[in-house]
């Protein structure tokens, strides 16, 4: 092996992270395209894997990738453009030769190929369509009649299934004379006369069973049947609570028409944990990092004047105490305090319960539950910092009295920071609101505002 080749190994160096790209292959890969040697270049991209070739080509500059993928020509396999980024598949599908676009599509599995097309213009799409087969062209199309965001457009319409007097013989002779079996799956659907399933069993049942056992004696005890418009955030959460493999996707009269498998439910999963961490600071849940300065500076910029808004309204609660400002300059200096710690307090709350209303743990049942235990949680803190605070009041600047203040501050805003925070997200969400995506502004408005006021109103009384 030389020094080239254990530059690809999965080994890493100890300061590289496991499962990236190692930067040695990524210079040799470039240096490669740089060089025109295309030999080299297929080379050195033939042991990655499909997924690490689509990082690479989001690492790289445009340029380079345009260069890359015309060098890679037509080994260019469908699973990368599967696994690509969908804000970069447009331009890459834009480089390839037709032909070779052809070639990749038509390797992919049909929930694979109405990902694809999903965010593509026209004209790509129609390239795409007229390059599959008859049969292959309008179950894609089929697929992509359902609503956006549902199950129909997440299944695959590739699907092993049986009748119910099927034996376990009948069912391996079949699958063995068959050429158009998935290239993964797990189950096979039993269904009845009508098409309608009614279980589902695992090629491990199947395999370890005599050729005479009936089909639906295996059946799993867990099965559950998808309807084509249920949303996939639903799909996902289901197979992530009964632990499921694949499930049967059923149209309006129950028939079977596709199946959902594990990869595609948890890759929805992963996309809303991201959607909903990148909203909970105020980002468009589709920004990535191969975005243009314009592009992300337009889906940054609304929730930038919407924190510049809140900001004013908490400038706006000191500016009614600018005398008391004036006469005790140390309540300048600590005002930031009391306004930041109720702000940390109210995220911590307001994150719990943005995860919490995702992964349907918070309903109604445990709602007060959980929102006497955040208000106990911020009483307690608040005491703890009180305490802290009110020292520090008296030793900064050598009164009790300011001291006592910022200490009765701080147990006010922490615990209306934990009220906030869990109870804003809930009545959002029963409004229809994201709660990831708007909860924070009002949360720090609530926090600041409450905190500015609480502070500055005590100063008035109790120092002036």
């Amino acid at each position: 092996m030389t020094e080239e080749d254990t530059a690809l190994s999965d080994e890493t160096s100890p300061e590289e992270a496991p499962y990236t790209l190692d930067r040695k292959a990524v210079v040799q890969i470039l240096y490669a395209v740089d060089t025109d040697d295309r030999d080299r270049l297929i080379a050195l991209m033939e042991p990655l894997h499909a997924a690490d070739i689509a990082d690479l080509l989001e690492q790289v500059n445009a340029f380079d990738r345009m260069r890359l993928v015309r060098l890679y020509d037509r080994e260019f396999d469908g699973e990368i453009l599967s696994e690509l980024d969908e804000t970069l598949r447009e331009e890459v599908i834009g480089i390839l030769a037709p032909q070779v676009l052809v070639d990749a599509v038509r390797e992919l599995d049909s929930d694979d190929v109405v990902d694809l097309l999903e965010d593509l213009g026209e004209p790509q799409k129609e390239a795409i369509l007229g390059a599959l087969e008859e049969p292959e062209r309008a179950a894609v199309e089929q697929s992509l009649a359902y609503p956006e965001y549902s199950a129909g457009r997440l299944m695959q319409r590739e699907v092993v299934m049986a009748p119910e007097h099927w034996t376990v013989g009948a069912a391996i002779d079949h699958m063995r004379g068959s050429d158009s079996l998935p290239e993964q799956f797990y189950h096979i659907i039993i269904v009845d006369p009508k098409l309608h399933p009614v279980g589902n069993v695992t090629l491990g049942r199947i395999m370890s069973s005599r050729r005479d056992v009936l089909l639906k004696s295996l059946v799993e005890d867990t099965f559950h049947v998808i309807p084509a418009t249920q949303a996939e955030g639903d799909v996902a959460y289901a197979f992530n609570q009964y632990h499921l493999i694949s499930a049967p996707v059923v149209d309006e009269d129950g028939r079977l028409v596709g199946v959902i498998t594990i990869d595609d439910a948890m890759a929805v999963l992963d996309e809303e944990n991201e959607e909903d961490i990148l909203r909970l600071a105020g980002v468009d849940g589709e920004s990535r990092l191969s975005d243009r300065v314009v592009d992300t500076t337009k889906r940054r910029f609304p929730w930038l004047a919407v924190n510049l808004l809140t900001s004013i309204l908490a400038s706006l609660v000191i500016a009614q105490f600018e005398a008391a400002i004036a006469q005790v300059v140390a309540l300048a200096v600590l005002m930031p305090i009391v306004a930041s710690m109720g702000g940390n307090a109210g995220t911590q709350s307001l994150t719990v319960a943005v995860r919490a209303l995702a992964t349907k743990d918070l309903t109604g049942s445990n709602l007060w539950r959980v929102v006497r235990r955040e208000v106990l949680v911020g009483l307690v803190n608040g005491v703890a910092f009180a305490v802290i605070m009110g020292i520090v009041g008296l030793l900064w600047f050598g009164s009790p009295a300011l001291g006592l203040v910022i200490a009765a501050a701080m147990v006010i805003n922490l615990v209306v920071a934990g009220l906030a925070g869990i109870t804003i997200p809930v009545v959002l969400n029963r409004f229809g609101i994201d709660p990831a995506l708007a909860s924070g502004a009002f949360v720090t408005t609530v926090t600041d505002v409450v905190g500015f006021f609480a502070f500055l109103g005590l100063a008035v009384v109790v120092l002036l």
